[in-house]
Order: C-alpha cells, then sequence, then structure tokens
C-alpha cells in the first residue's frame, strides 16, 4: 500500500498541499499532484496510477467530465476515483457514484475519513487487480493445454474432444497411411553428437509437419526417426491417395536441401483404418488396420527419394505420376504383392 501511486486532482494549491501532506503521513510516499481536469487526463494517460482524489469544482473541465472521461476509457476505468468537494450534498454525492467513482469525500478533510476510504479503496483495486491476474493465468493455462492437445491430436479430433468430451473410434474406409524413415539414421547418430543430431531432427519433423499441412493432411506421430502420416483422415481432400504421393515426393526433396542433406525412403497405402484414442497416460491419437501394416512394410522396399505402393494402388493415379516396378516382394504378413515406386509427378 505504501508504494500505491496516488494523483490528487484539485485546482486549489492549499487543498493539493493538504491532501499531499496528510497522505504522506499514511504512509503513501508516492502522491503526484494535477492542477486541473485536463492536467489530470494527461498524466492519467501517461504511467499507472492505483487511485485518483479527484475536485470535483474546477474551472475549464470539472470533476465530474473528468470521472466521466475516465470511466468510458477502457484502459483507464479500472482505475478507482475518491470525488472531493465541499459540495457535500446528497445530489453531488448520488451523481458521483452513478458516473462511476468508488466513494465520496467532503471537504474540510478528516484525517481518519481519508484513512479509512483511501485504504479501502486501494484494498478493494488490489483485489480486482489479482482477480483479473487470476483470469489471465485461467486464460494463459487454457491456451497452454489447447496447445498440447493439439501437439498430440489431430484439430478436429481436439474440437471433437471439446464439444463431447471424448474422440469416438471410428472407421474410415478411404485413407491414405505415409510412412517415412531417414536412410542411414541409426550410424549417422553414432558420428554425431546428441546436440547436433536432435537439432538437425527436429528441423526435419518442422519442416514435414509445415509440408503435410500445406498438403491437408495429418500428422500422426514419430516413432525414433520414422515420421507417420495420414490423407484424407480428418481433413477431406479431393484425391487422399495423389495427395498422399505429392506429399511424399515433396517430403523427400525437402530432406535432401537439409543438413545433413537427408535421403529418406517413403511407403504409403490406401484403405480403411481405425482411427481413435488410447491411453490415459501419454495418450494418443492412433490409427490401425491393415492399411497401415501394409504402408510401415513398405518403407524398407522403397528407394531414396521415392515412395513406394502396391501396383494396385499405383493404377488409381497412373495418369498423374511416373513409377518402376520394383517386382513381386514378399511383405511379412501379406504374402507376395506387386510392388511399384512413383518417383515423379506428371
Amino acid at each position: 500500500m505504501e508504494d500505491a501511486r496516488i494523483l490528487v486532482v484539485d485546482d486549489n494549491e492549499d487543498n493539493r498541499f493538504t491532501l499531499v501532506r496528510r497522505l504522506k503521513k499514511l504512509g503513501y510516499q508516492k502522491p503526484e499532484i494535477a492542477v486541473n481536469g485536463r492536467d489530470a487526463l494527461e498524466k492519467l494517460a501517461a504511467q499507472p496510477f492505483d487511485l485518483v482524489l479527484l475536485d470535483i469544482m474546477m474551472p475549464e473541465m470539472d470533476g465530474y467530465e473528468v470521472l466521466e472521461t475516465v470511466k468510458k476509457d477502457m484502459r483507464l476505468r479500472h482505475i478507482p476515483i475518491i470525488m472531493i468537494s465541499a459540495a457535500d450534498q446528497l445530489e453531488s454525492v448520488v451523481k458521483c457514484i452513478e458516473l462511476g467513482a468508488e466513494d465520496f469525500l467532503p471537504k474540510p478533510f478528516n484525517a481518519t475519513l481519508l484513512r479509512a476510504r483511501v485504504s479501502a479503496s486501494l484494498e478493494k483495486k488490489t483485489l480486482r487487480d489479482q482477480e483479473t491476474a487470476y483470469r489471465a493465468q485461467i486464460v494463459a493455462e487454457k491456451k497452454r493445454t489447447d496447445d498440447l492437445l493439439h501437439a498430440i491430436i489431430p484439430a478436429l479430433a481436439v474440437q471433437e474432444l471439446k464439444q463431447t468430451g471424448v474422440v469416438r473410434p471410428r472407421t474410415f474406409n478411404a485413407v491414405g497411411i505415409l510412412f517415412c524413415d531417414i536412410v542411414g539414421f541409426t550410424a549417422y547418430c553414432d558420428r554425431n553428437l546428441p546436440e547436433t543430431v536432435v537439432a538437425h531432427l527436429q528441423a526435419l519433423i518442422e519442416a514435414f509437419e509445415k509440408i503435410v499441412d500445406n498438403h491437408q493432411m495429418e500428422k500422426i506421430k514419430t516413432i525414433g526417426d520414422a515420421f507417420m502420416a495420414t490423407s484424407g483422415l480428418l481433413r477431406p481432400v479431393d484425391a487422399p491417395l495423389l495427395t498422399a504421393v505429392r506429399c511424399g515426393l515433396e517430403m523427400s526433396r525437402a530432406a535432401r536441401e537439409m543438413e545433413p542433406n537427408w535421403e529418406v525412403r517413403i511407403g504409403l497405402h490406401f484403405g480403411p483404418v481405425v482411427a481413435g484414442i488410447v491411453g490415459k497416460q501419454q495418450f494418443l491419437f492412433d490409427v490401425w488396420g491393415d492399411t497401415v501394416n501394409i504402408a510401415a512394410r513398405l518403407v524398407e522396399h522403397s528407394s531414396p527419394g521415392a515412395v513406394a505402393m502396391t501396383a494396385a494402388a499405383w493404377q488409381e493415379i497412373q495418369d498423374e505420376c511416373d513409377a518402376r516396378s520394383l517386382g513381386i516382394i514378399d511383405i511379412k504378413g501379406k504374402g507376395k504383392l506387386d510392388i511399384v515406386e512413383a518417383y515423379a509427378l506428371r
């Protein structure tokens, strides 16, 4: 309270001197003065104050006008104002309170009454400031929570979670699943400092996230150096499979341009998946199904810079991209599949 910034506004020098002296006796060491209403508004606009003691009867701009101006200003309206005047008639008190004054103090000044009303007004402002700070903290914490949710769950899943409290598991019938893996990442880790590895990997993943978002796809997760994304899951796209191919080729180009000139392998598949959230601690939005398994296993068969897929999938987009055959490959859990890899868009 002793550090409270109090502005005394009165056109009478004797009144200003008396108020400032009494305030200092009460322990308030930083009272400032304004010699008229316009001077008061200039000082209020220039620096923060905790309380204003405002005389009513002043030339040019009286206390009523100053009070009304302050309470209309969204930056200043929170400042408590105690009106001071020899005119202690009920009409003056009522008008001041209606305009938003915190309290009313008659002249001549009573030291006990001055102390009580100044102290009460400052205490109320402190409580209001604390309430404002708490509200701001709640808003900040809510934003932090939202940011954390968006970091681990796709945006539309976050929206559903907020609206219903759950993300309902469901089947999606036409989803592109993309897996990307860095070539030689383990050997790279062995040759470099951990700080270097993490910094380079972080830059690459951020670039992948941006590319995925630009293609209206959803990043699902990273597993070590592997990156997984979906096309046509929660965000509708016209051609999920072709979109995933375009995204994969762009990711491959971007990786080559980034230090240490990464090479990546990409595999994708297209078909039905089940999606939902699992876990209570460090929970994760994820997708499951045969489509996911095939996409994950195709990664190891792709060449750096190309996107591996089944020949059946490529036939759906053969007019849009160039591909080369990898032949019949025995895929774990699926048997022999005809595999191709797309290497360029037409």
